[in-house]
């Protein structure tokens, strides 16, 4: 992420304003603190509320935290640069829902802001209570941005097995983009 955002200018990581949607119990939260953001700065959206009650406890007051649904919350429009969501979207079954929230969170940008995407792209046949959201899939629900992203992560059932073997095989494999499952995607909204 550092990186990323390096590449598009973002430096002053204090200066921004994050929302990340689904922030379960403020782990990705603490470590953009630790990355340079101020507590001030970030918002985080839960809609389970004892993943809500385990981030309240562990993060700053001034960090503003609500349990409840992203996308039907009255967010203010183009108050965040970036709207985060990390493994939220493969839990929502229903198309009609991943639109309502992703245009909440679109509306929630500023103009110039990015969607900071990090989803698995393809189906686990072993949870039908998750299913990959492809690329494709991401395109169309942000229709209005323009989208760099790349596949990261190794599948995490490979990485199990092969970090067993030796951890230096890990890096290894992750060289093989087909064995990666994962997307990270910056998606901007220029206006």
């Amino acid at each position: 992420m550092l990186r990323l955002w390096r590449n598009h200018g973002l430096t002053d990581l204090s200066r921004l304003r994050l929302l990340e949607v689904g922030c379960g119990d403020g782990g990705n939260l603490l470590e953009l603190l630790r990355m340079g953001f101020l507590p001030g700065q970030l918002t985080g959206i839960e809609l389970l509320a004892e993943r809500h009650a385990l981030a309240r406890c562990r993060l700053p007051a001034e960090l503003a935290l609500h349990c409840g649904d992203a996308s039907t919350m009255p967010l203010a429009a183009g108050a965040h640069d970036i709207v985060l969501q990390s493994t939220v979207f493969s839990s929502l079954l229903d198309n009609a829902y991943q639109q309502r929230l992703a245009d909440a969170m679109w509306a929630a940008l500023r103009p110039g802001g990015a969607v900071l995407w990090y989803d698995f792209s393809v189906d686990n046949p072993r949870n039908p209570d998750v299913r990959g959201v492809p690329l494709s899939r991401v395109r169309e629900l942000f229709p209005g941005g323009t989208m760099r992203a790349r596949r990261i992560t190794l599948a995490p059932p490979i990485a199990r097995v092969v970090s067993g073997v030796h951890p230096s095989l890990y890096t290894l494999c992750n060289t093989v983009p087909l064995l990666r499952t994962h997307l990270l995607a910056w998606i901007a909204k220029l206006t």
